[in-house]
């Protein structure tokens, strides 16, 4: 993947500082401080983890209970940060990354809303230097202080501002950008500013899409792509215009997976058979490489990893297959069962993988065909949220807010 063109890392001493997109944070060497990690691609540059684990999987280090939800973690300079509703009230939870003791915790209203599902936050927290953001389902967003939790200040987009719920509520993660917060709402995004939670820039308040924005550099500017209810938006992030519009309409207007950019190439994938398509971006114009049915991301989203697509394909509850498809090409390499709705990160050439049931799976990143390395049971029930690997161990959670976080410190 042409990451190059994207971002590029000077180490400095205790932490590293990504420069992306015209932004930069400061975080440890293997953090994950966001959503889809450092380069917003569901790719860790961690390469001193196991792989392969004695009889009875890795050691469980530490579990706790948060409440329902699907965020996933963020972790950064040694805490763990995540969501969940109990009681309808979210609340973000900060633990200690290795003992998984509880630093402190902050909750305000907001209902469950579990429409068709067990309900809870959807957004994972954003980790920013001292602060934290977070989003919720009826549209709170949140700055909090890292340090202590305190809540430096809190927007309401629905009830203060009028945006409109999607139909199954707020879902993409904050994604910070300069001095902005890019969020999936209204048709085409909006932005807050940092310091205040004051709107810097809106589109229209109808229904948004439940994606997270992906932010790129392309021909010296900086843009940022975000599937919305019904088609494609791509953005200059400091003052939402509009670049460029791709129609990509999906059953029960659920686009949910985030794009993937690689050089002037973005791909996009949604659920309910709808497929995927490979567009050429070239200025404020898009064409169509191809598209076809062979990666159908309907909640969570794919990795590429050297030319090669690697996701779920299918519906929910039991009927997803892990796919891997040819980026170039469109083609279908190979396809298999066995985990149902599951979700999935890349690091050292390896798939992490969390099936839909919690079983967590580790196998090779090969066109060749599923190549699996080791497995283990490390949770039950309804496990949709995409695992998370940080400085040596795994965290992973099920929808009714159990987390574990399992040791895979060491190289194999």
């Amino acid at each position: 993947m042409r990451l190059h063109k994207m971002f590029r890392n000077y180490l400095l001493v205790f932490g590293l500082v990504v420069f992306f997109s015209g932004h930069f944070s400061i975080v440890g060497a293997a953090d994950w401080p966001h959503w889809r990690g450092p380069a917003y691609n569901g790719i860790s540059k961690e390469t001193d983890w196991r792989a392969n684990w004695p009889e009875g999987g890795p050691k469980v280090r530490w579990e706790a209970s948060i409440g329902n939800g699907f965020a996933s973690i963020a972790v950064s300079n040694g805490r763990a940060y995540t969501m969940g509703n109990i009681n309808d009230n979210d609340t973000l939870y900060c633990f200690d990354a290795v003992t998984g003791d509880e630093i402190w915790k902050t909750s305000y209203p907001c209902p469950l809303y579990d429409r068709n599902h067990e309900g809870g936050p959807c957004a994972t927290p954003t980790v920013d230097g001292d602060a934290i953001y977070t989003f919720s389902k009826d549209g709170d967003v949140v700055r909090f202080n890292a340090a202590n939790g305190d809540i430096i200040w809190h927007t309401k987009l629905n009830k203060d501002f009028g945006f409109k719920h999607p139909r199954w509520y707020f879902s993409g993660s904050p994604l910070i950008v300069d001095d902005l917060i890019i969020l999936n709402a209204g048709t085409s995004g909006v932005a807050l500013k940092k310091t205040d939670g004051s709107i810097a820039w809106q589109s229209d308040k109808g229904v948004s899409g439940y994606a997270t924005g992906v932010p790129f550099t392309l021909g010296g500017q900086n843009f940022v792509a975000l599937p919305v209810s019904r088609e494609i938006v791509c953005f200059n992030p400091a003052t939402g215009d509009v670049a460029w519009r791709f129609p990509w309409e999906t059953s029960y207007d659920i686009n949910a997976a985030d794009t993937i950019v690689s050089g002037d190439n973005i791909f996009i994938s949604s659920g309910y058979n709808h497929g995927c398509v490979l567009l050429k971006m070239d200025g404020n114009e898009v064409t169509e490489l191809w598209q076809n049915k062979n990666m159908c991301n309907q909640i969570n989203s794919s990795v590429l990893w050297e030319g090669y697509l690697y996701g779920f394909s299918g519906q929910v509850n039991g009927g997803g297959k892990l796919t891997c498809v040819d980026f170039e090409t469109g083609r279908l390499k190979w396809s298999q069962g066995g985990f149902g709705t599951g979700s999935l990160m890349l690091a050292d050439d390896k798939l992490i993988i969390l099936g839909e049931k919690g079983k967590l799976v580790i196998a090779e990143a090969s066109p060749e065909g599923f190549k699996g390395i080791s497995s283990a049971q490390i949770l039950t029930g309804k496990c949709w949220t995409v695992p998370v690997l940080a400085n040596g161990k795994i965290y992973a959670r099920n929808a009714a807010g159990r987390l574990v976080c399992v040791d895979v410190s060491g190289k194999s």
